[in-house]
Formats: structure tokens, C-alpha cells, sequence
């Protein structure tokens, strides 16, 4: 098998194999106690807080060490919001933020706070501007996340930090995805991050406080980590994490310009070698490992499963995959194609003869699985009057196959309206439209589903 999804957890580094073998003979006792045990522990402690707070560019005394990269963000975002309670109770944050962070604003929502989600273009990408009119007299805190987790897309934190700094307002950063990269530049407040996202253990994760930013940490705390993360640490895998952070960023600067060609690769010849297929994110400004596309007329779990028997490892922000069966809140964000949807994370180390062999499989698949599910050929100009296409309980990408088995059977300025019931087709079938040149004329309520609107233009 040849692993592709290193954005979604990068295979264990061997410096934190090697550093958590021995943190487990040397750092098992309690960091707190004075006797020799525990001093040892505290030194290895004390060490890998140096070690990150050097990878992010901060104090030491600013690192906390939690349970997880998504506690991280919930301690973050509960514990800012409660310190700065006295100035309101308006939190921003960009509409393709990590579930985690979306989950809080939720939670803050329902505690009686208020929320904005600033959108996106179709790269992803939030502008700096937009964000700074969200500002006001009440707002708490604002988060954005250094780069985006399913199509690579990095997002322009400097100026928002400027811009959140200008107005009082702390930012925090969610920088799980790009931190094994480099340090997030700008004047942010708070930070946030993963270790396996850069090959150390699961089960670390990191928030950085900065020195004068009002902070009320929530629920039951003790005299560990500052007060702000309860519990007993995890030395060894604390150990572990700071250690693979330190060896990645070491080759970080070689190994991106590497992994940015092999993408470039993979951009160019899927949109070359895939027909009706939408290459997303940022060609620019993006992570270097991760490139995502989405494929008309395919199943997303099929196309998974598909290239898992031809021995890839990759995800999908599909529809249609085993998790959820609604569209991806950052391709829906985004505006583009969500069927069919693939994302190719390269970890470190990744080969070319893998992503060449990955490439001759791709357009196979892809046919494969649109033949099964009775996609249309490349259409030819035809007549015929105008259409209704029953879709109701239809998942994705059904309904757009449908649309496109019979767009050529009316006339040019004729309309098609497609009645559907999967939330996917919202997105979906304005997409198709966009890709298609045809045009997408609205919607209309029905009495079950949706009446979608397309107009034939060419």
C-alpha cells in the first residue's frame, strides 16, 4: 500500500519512534516531585517546551501540552472567550475552519454568544479585508487557520493578525496543517497544533498562550501545564512529538520543494488525463504536499475504494463517502464540485515512481466507476423540448447524471429543472453548470425535495 494522507495523520517519524522508546525507560515518573525520577522527567519535559516554543517562535512558558490537537482548539477558543468576557461575546472565524473550531463556535452559540463565518473564494482562500469588517466593539476573539486541512489552500494570517491586532482583538491560529513546515508568520495571539500531523504520536497536541493575552482557562484545572490542561502529561509522547517536530522542520525547507513538484505533477496531468474533472485550492499558495480534485459522475466512497484496491491510501471531502452524507462545509464554502472528490496528502519521504504509479491508475478508476454507475459519454449537440428530471431519493452524484444524460434533448435557451432531495445537488449541481457552460438558474421550493433550475445556453 502507498500512503496518501498524511494531511490527515502523517505515518510516525523515526526520530519519535526512537525518542519515545526511551522517554518510556526515563520520563514514566511524575514531573512535579523533587526526588531523581522526577527531576529526569521534568528536564525531558522542559526540554521539549524549548524544543517546540523554538518551532513556533514563542516563550516557553507560552506552550501548553494537551490530550489532542482539537482540545487544544476547544481550551483555546473556551478559555479566550471567557478572558475577554467583559468586552463581548463575538467570535469570527472562517467558514472552512477545521470541524473543531466550528464545533466551538457552535457550542459559544448556544451558550447565548454570537458567531460570523467569513467566507471564502473558489481557492479557499478568506480575504484580509473581510475579516477586519467583522470587527467590532464586542468582538472576543477570532480564529483562522494557518492553511486549509482538505485542499491545501494557505490563508492570509499575517494580515488578519494585523488587522485583529489593530482592533484588540486576539487571534488564534489553528496551524495543525502547516507548523511541521514552518512558523506562522504575523502578530497572532494564540496558536494551535497537532503532533501527528508531522509524524509525532497521536494523542499531543499543543496551545500557545501568548504573554498578556486575557486567558480564563474552563472547568476543573490543577498546577499542571499552567493550569490550562489537566491532567497527567503524556511525557513520552510529549518527548516523542517535540523530537519528530525538530527533525522535520530540519529538512522542511528541501523536502517542500520536492513534495510542491510532485503536486504540480499530479495537478497537471489529472486535469489533463481525467476528463470533467475540477482541480481545487490555490495553484499558488498552498501547502506543498496536498492536492485535491473532484471528479463529475463519480461516487466518492466507489472512487475510494476503488483506488484502495489498486493499493492508494487517500480521502475524500465527497458527499458521498462512509462519514457523512453531506457535503464537505469547505468545498461547500468553496462553490465547487464536491462529488467525486479526492484529496492526495504526499507525507515526507514520498517517491516519484508513487505518485507516477498513482497517476497510470487514476483514470481508470475514475471510469470504472462512472460506467458502473451509468455516467453519460462526452455529450453531442441535439433538440428536444424542455425537460423535468425526477431525482427524489437520489444520492449524489446521481442527480447530475441525470442533468447531463438530457441537457442535449432541449434547445439552446430551454431549461432543465431537476427535482432532488440530496443536499448534495445544491452545490453540486451549480458546479456541474460552471463546468459545463451551461447556466444555473435558481431554485425553486417543491412540495418534496428541490426544483433546480438549468438553462441551456450552448
Amino acid at each position: 500500500m502507498t500512503y496518501f494522507d498524511a494531511a490527515s495523520g502523517s505515518p510516525l517519524h523515526s526520530v519519535a519512534r526512537e525518542a519515545l522508546v526511551a522517554a518510556l525507560d526515563d520520563g514514566w515518573a511524575d514531573a512535579s516531585r523533587l526526588y531523581r525520577e522526577g527531576r529526569r522527567a521534568r528536564m525531558l519535559l522542559d526540554a521539549s517546551r524549548e524544543t517546540v516554543a523554538e518551532a513556533v517562535g514563542c516563550r516557553a512558558d507560552e506552550v501548553v501540552f494537551t490530550s489532542s490537537g482539537t482540545r487544544a482548539v476547544h481550551t483555546g477558543i473556551a478559555g479566550a472567550l471567557a478572558g475577554r468576557g467583559r468586552v463581548g461575546r463575538h467570535l469570527i472565524v472562517s467558514a472552512v475552519e477545521h470541524s473543531s473550531v466550528l464545533h466551538s463556535a457552535e457550542a459559544h452559540e448556544a451558550a447565548g454568544g454570537t458567531a460570523v463565518r467569513v467566507g471564502v473564494d473558489r481557492t479557499g482562500a478568506v480575504a484580509a479585508g473581510e475579516y477586519a469588517a467583522a470587527l467590532g466593539a464586542d468582538t472576543a476573539l477570532a480564529c483562522l487557520q494557518s492553511a486549509n486541512h482538505e485542499v491545501g489552500t494557505v490563508q492570509p494570517v499575517a494580515e488578519v493578525a494585523a488587522a485583529c491586532r489593530a482592533a484588540g482583538v486576539p487571534l488564534l491560529v489553528d496551524a495543525a496543517q502547516s507548523l511541521g513546515w514552518g512558523r506562522v508568520e504575523g502578530d497572532w495571539s494564540l496558536l494551535t497544533a497537532s503532533a501527528h500531523k508531522w509524524g509525532g504520536p497521536p494523542g499531543v497536541g499543543v496551545l500557545v498562550v501568548r504573554k498578556g493575552v486575557r486567558f480564563a482557562p474552563q472547568g476543573p484545572s490543577d498546577e499542571r501545564e499552567s493550569g490550562r490542561a489537566p491532567g497527567f502529561e503524556n511525557l513520552p509522547a510529549i518527548v516523542a512529538a517535540a523530537a519528530s517536530l525538530r527533525a522535520v522542520r530540519a529538512v522542511a525547507a528541501g523536502e517542500a520543494v520536492r513534495l510542491r513538484e510532485l503536486t504540480e505533477r499530479i495537478r497537471a496531468r489529472v486535469a489533463r488525463e481525467v476528463p470533467d474533472v475540477e482541480v481545487v485550492g490555490d495553484p499558488e499558495r498552498r501547502l506543498p504536499g496536498i492536492v485535491t480534485f473532484s471528479c463529475l459522475y463519480v461516487d466518492g466512497e466507489a472512487l475510494l475504494h476503488e483506488l484502495d484496491r489498486a493499493g492508494f491510501s487517500v480521502s475524500s471531502g465527497s458527499s458521498c463517502t462512509s462519514s457523512t452524507l453531506t457535503p464537505s462545509h469547505v468545498l461547500r464554502a468553496m462553490g465547487v464540485l464536491s462529488e467525486g472528490n479526492v484529496r492526495v496528502s504526499l507525507p515526507p519521504g514520498a517517491e516519484e515512481g508513487e505518485v507516477e504509479r498513482f497517476l497510470a491508475v487514476l483514470p481508470g478508476a475514475v471510469a470504472g466507476v462512472r460506467a458502473r454507475l451509468g455516467a453519460p459519454e462526452p455529450a453531442v449537440a441535439g433538440a428536444g423540448g424542455a425537460l423535468v428530471v425526477d431525482a427524489l431519493g437520489k444520492l449524489c452524484p446521481l442527480p447530475v447524471i441525470e442533468l447531463a444524460k438530457v441537457i442535449e434533448r432541449v434547445p439552446v435557451g430551454g431549461t432543465v429543472r431537476v427535482l432532488a432531495d440530496d443536499e448534495a445537488a445544491r452545490l453540486d449541481i451549480p458546479a456541474w453548470c460552471a463546468m459545463r457552460g451551461q447556466e444555473y438558474a435558481g431554485e425553486e421550493p417543491a412540495e418534496r425535495g428541490t426544483v433546480y433550475l438549468v438553462r441551456r445556453i450552448r
